[in-house]
């Protein structure tokens, strides 16, 4: 079994359906307290027919979900990769490889489960200060990425998106990145966002410009100013549901690491000791269902 630790506003009763073993109270995180769980074993279930509500509703509750009480937004900062490459005697490049494996395997399971929105965390502002030779793969890879997996995504309806300023990354990249985004446009189903060059709190700046802008020339009033006028100018303005219900975290590390600062607010933050590339459905599920044992009351 796995270390699991848990960022929740309160505890609620746990669901006797799906008991989860509860230890000491290890930090705190903004007020919220942590718990840790552990992560069991469950079997992979046959997949269905996305389309027919019914038979995925019943496959939710075969796995032990309720279809009311899924999360629509699920955000991943996929953390490890490198550190599982360096304890397997492998290269970073192969660690980040195995990541990328393991992201696909959890896109195409959102995808199955009927979430509508599905975010992950791959390139930071800051990561450009990493050794140029690990940065120009990273490149090379989303490259890749953009062409050949999201394909494969466009194949079963999944929209593609990229959060952050994408002007900074070579101009390839941001050629496959319009392609991507311009092909799956249409598609209906999970909406993929992948988080590159990104910063939460330049995300927050340059919204705040554009409003600030807007003001000075007429278009709007001081008084017009509020949340949801925010959350139109930020990254996340591209999908129906910007907020995440739901952040897991792999890797052992318990922070956000300047990662949507602003739509996290309320977010369920999970912090998992497994790094990335060992990441299973499994672990998902066993997720999903602590996450929907929580009471969500936005302070009220």
């Amino acid at each position: 079994m796995h270390s699991l630790c848990l960022a929740m506003p309160s505890p609620s009763p746990i669901n006797p359906l799906f008991p989860l073993k509860q230890h000491k109270i290890s930090r705190s995180i903004a007020l919220r307290k942590i718990f840790v769980i552990k992560l069991h074993s469950h079997s992979k279930l046959p997949t269905s027919d996305p389309d027919h509500d019914v038979i995925k509703g019943r496959e939710l509750e075969i796995r032990g979900l309720l279809p009311e009480l899924m999360p629509k937004h699920l955000a991943v900062i996929a953390d490890g990769n490198r550190r599982w490459a360096s304890e397997r005697g492998l290269q970073g490049k192969q660690g980040h490889r195995a990541g990328r494996r393991a992201m696909k395997e959890v896109i195409l399971l959102c995808s199955e489960l009927g979430l509508k929105a599905l975010t992950f965390f791959l390139f930071s502002t800051e990561n450009w200060f990493r050794p140029k030779d690990q940065v120009d793969f990273l490149m090379a890879e989303f490259e890749d990425m953009m062409v050949s997996d999201v394909e494969e995504y466009r194949r079963k309806g999944i929209r593609t998106s990229v959060l952050g300023d994408t002007s900074k990354l070579p101009k390839s990249l941001q050629k496959a990145i319009t392609a991507a985004e311009e092909t799956t446009k249409g598609n209906t189903g999970l909406h993929l966002m992948i988080s590159l060059n990104y910063s939460g709190k330049h995300d927050i700046l340059q919204a705040t410009k554009k409003i600030a802008s807007k003001v000075k020339d007429g278009m709007i009033f001081l008084e017009d100013i509020n949340e949801s006028l925010f959350l139109e100018e930020l990254n996340t303005k591209c999908t129906e549901f910007p907020n995440p219900d739901l952040l897991i975290r792999t890797g052992g590390e318990r922070r956000v690491s300047n990662f949507m600062l602003w739509q996290l607010a309320y977010t369920e933050l999970f912090f998992v000791e497994k790094y990335f590339p060992d990441f299973k459905e499994a672990d998902i599920l066993e997720i999903l269902r602590s996450f929907q044992q929580r009471h969500r009351n936005y302070g009220k």
